[in-house]
Formats: C-alpha cells, sequence, structure tokens
C-alpha cells in the first residue's frame, strides 16, 4: 500500500431466514448491534465500515460484523442469505421494519416489495471536488463492468430469472433519468430542481448506478458511492472488485484528459446518458456476456474483454501501489464465471434453489472460519 492510496468503505446489505425463506428480524438486530440498521423491509439489515486505506483492514472491517452476526443469528437457527434478491418462495407484501417512518411509507406505497434486495455500495474517499466529479464520470461509463462481475441475483421467488442481476433490473432508479455532471454546481442545482419538484422526496431518495456522497449533501461532499453491485458474499472478491475501481481512479488521475468521458469520449453526455443506462441493463441480463457499448469510441466489445483489457491498462499502476494481487479474484471470475453464472449452471443440472443457496450458505461460513 502507498500513502497516496485512496480511502474505501462499504454499505453492505444483507438478507437474513433461514435455508429455504426470508425471515426479517432487522428491527432486532438493530436493537441488538449497534453497527447494525434496518432496512425498509424488515427482511434486509445493513452494516456500514468506517474508512481505512489498507485492504488488510478492510477485511477486517467486512468481515466481523459478519461473523458477529452469524453467531447471533445461529442462536434462533437463521442465517445470511448470499441472494441479492428475495430468492425463495415469499410474501409479496412488503414487511415495514418501522411502522412510523414517513420516509418508509412512501417507500412502500411507491416501490412496495421492488426495493427488497441487498447489495453492496463502495465508497471512494476523493475530496477534490473536480477530481471527484471526473472519477464519477469514468466510473459511471464502466459501471456495467462492476456490477458483472458481482451479479448474484438469477432466482426470484423460487424461480429462475432471464437476468443474472434481477436486482438491477427489477431496482427503481429513481430519478429515471441522471445526467451526466460536469461539476459541483450542476450537481446541487439538479438535487434541488429534483427535491422541488418531488422527483425525489429528500436527498437520499436519489437512487442510481453511483452518486456523490458526503457529510452535508449535496454541499458537501467527499466520495464517490459506487451503488450498482450485486451483494458479494467472497470479501476477496469484494475487494479484488474495489481495488479495480481504485486503480482505475489512480489511472484517472494521471491521465485526464484522455480518461475524463467529458472530453475523451465521441458522445455528447446526453449520448453518453442513454449508452450507459443500456449497457447497465444488457450487464444486468447477461453480466460477463453481455454485449456493451464503449463509452470512448462506440464500438460493441463484450464485457468481459472489455474487463481483461481494463486489467491489462491498469496492470503499471497495480504494479506501482503493490496492488497486483489483489486483482486476482477478478481473474478467477473472468475464468470461471460470476456467482449468478454459477448458480444458473447447478440449477441447469438439476439442483434446487434451496439446495444451491445451502451450499454457498457453507461456503460463506466456511470462509469466515478460515478467518480466526
Amino acid at each position: 500500500m502507498s500513502k497516496d492510496n485512496l480511502y474505501k468503505g462499504f454499505e453492505v446489505e444483507l438478507f437474513t431466514g433461514s435455508f429455504d425463506s426470508h425471515i426479517g428480524i432487522s428491527s432486532d438486530i438493530e436493537k441488538e448491534f449497534s453497527d447494525f440498521v434496518k432496512e425498509p423491509d424488515n427482511r434486509n439489515v445493513e452494516y456500514i465500515t468506517t474508512p481505512e486505506k489498507n485492504y488488510k483492514f478492510l477485511y477486517e472491517k467486512l468481515i466481523i460484523p459478519r461473523k458477529k452476526l452469524r453467531k447471533w443469528l445461529n442462536t434462533k437457527n437463521l442465517t445470511i442469505i448470499p441472494s441479492s434478491t428475495l430468492c425463495f418462495k415469499h410474501d409479496k407484501k412488503f414487511q415495514r421494519s418501522d411502522i412510523d417512518n414517513v420516509y418508509h411509507q412512501f417507500i412502500q406505497d411507491n416501490y412496495g416489495i421492488s426495493i427488497a434486495t441487498s447489495s453492496v455500495h463502495i465508497n471512494i474517499g476523493i475530496e477534490d471536488l473536480d477530481k471527484l466529479f471526473t472519477a464519477i464520470r469514468l466510473i459511471r461509463s464502466e459501471a456495467a463492468l462492476f456490477l458483472s462481475l458481482s451479479a448474484s441475483s438469477p432466482f426470484l421467488n423460487n424461480k429462475i430469472t432471464d437476468h443474472h442481476s434481477q436486482r438491477w433490473i427489477q431496482f427503481p432508479k429513481t430519478p429515471s433519468r441522471v445526467p451526466f455532471f460536469v461539476n459541483h454546481n450542476s450537481y446541487i442545482n439538479w438535487i434541488e430542481e429534483n427535491i422541488s419538484n418531488k422527483k425525489m422526496q429528500n436527498i437520499r431518495h436519489f437512487w442510481s448506478s453511483i452518486r456523490p456522497n458526503g457529510p452535508q449533501r449535496p454541499l458537501i461532499l467527499d466520495r464517490l458511492e459506487l451503488r450498482i453491485c450485486d451483494f458479494v458474499h467472497d470479501i476477496n472478491l469484494l475487494l479484488g472488485i474495489t481495488a479495480m475501481i481504485e486503480l482505475r481512479i489512480l489511472n484517472l488521475f494521471e491521465n485526464i484528459n484522455t480518461l475524463d468521458p467529458l472530453n475523451a469520449s465521441i458522445f455528447s453526455m446526453d449520448e453518453l446518458q442513454e449508452i450507459c443506462d443500456q449497457n447497465e441493463i444488457n450487464a444486468a441480463k447477461d453480466s460477463l456476456n453481455s454485449v456493451l457499448i464503449h463509452w470512448k469510441d462506440g464500438k460493441k466489445v463484450v464485457c468481459r474483454e472489455w474487463i481483461q483489457n481494463l486489467l491489462s491498462d491498469l496492470s503499471s499502476t497495480a504494479e506501482n501501489f503493490g496492488m497486483k494481487t489483489l486483482l486476482h479474484p477478478i481473474y478467477k471470475v473472468l475464468e470461471e464465471g460470476n456467482q449468478s453464472m454459477k448458480w444458473i449452471n447447478q440449477y441447469e443440472k438439476g439442483l434446487s434453489i434451496e439446495q444451491i443457496m445451502k451450499i454457498s450458505i457453507e461456503d460463506m461460513i466456511r470462509s469466515e472460519e478460515e478467518n480466526v
């Protein structure tokens, strides 16, 4: 690691339940653990890590709360379910975690169970505002790649879907159209306009693949928040994806003129918005096998090949920052397939969704026990 590494932090959403059903107890978990918070639907719970530069510390910050929660869940014969959607047969009724929360009432009334998904939000610290919005433009242009690496939601309500990330297909992106922000002021104006015209209820009601984040949005910002990734139960893979994003941003800062889509793309920002939104949908459907449009020149490229090319571009930066080994799980996914692809393969071989989840839950437990 280098002193020039960026700070990283995570917001990790989890589903709780048994080996064949989703059971919502997030309110109880929030009361039991100070570092967990409930989500609007009671079947979801979230924990947030504090920022760190060092990936070894990040690993501990990610795994310790999960092990602590699992130990408590075991006493209730419950577990953590690794799917990013409600994969088991379930009640389609929204299960409120906080009956008195007005914002939760709005979410229930307007979106219902479509928001009952789990994911991991990756936050990268960037305090320079010009650099922050440049990084947001580039990472948004390549967000489909990170979704493809993380895809873990091919099932819904005990059925296989046609999508590798059913979560990103069903999740209600809000507002439906988000521009490429050219600077901080354009972001502030857009946020104020959308809250004023009620397309957003509040500053939190901005659900897109990526957004600026900070202690006092929209005015005080200090990080990029990538929200597109499905839940990744393999922490080494999650750190690999994070390292790839960090390296891309560090690479960008050394090559702003050739990597900022504002200057380096053949497309206007409006055209790029349409392309990136479509790339995200294509990646949600077919992940690594999806055909995407490159933001720079408009050429069609298979997602897996784009990631391979990007890793090649980042190799010298990874070498300079001592981060090459962190990327090994990415190469493994390119070779063996992501979580959704593995699950689909197991399903096509005759395993039930319950059997597939049982195997994955046991894999999660094994990986946690190896970290003593």
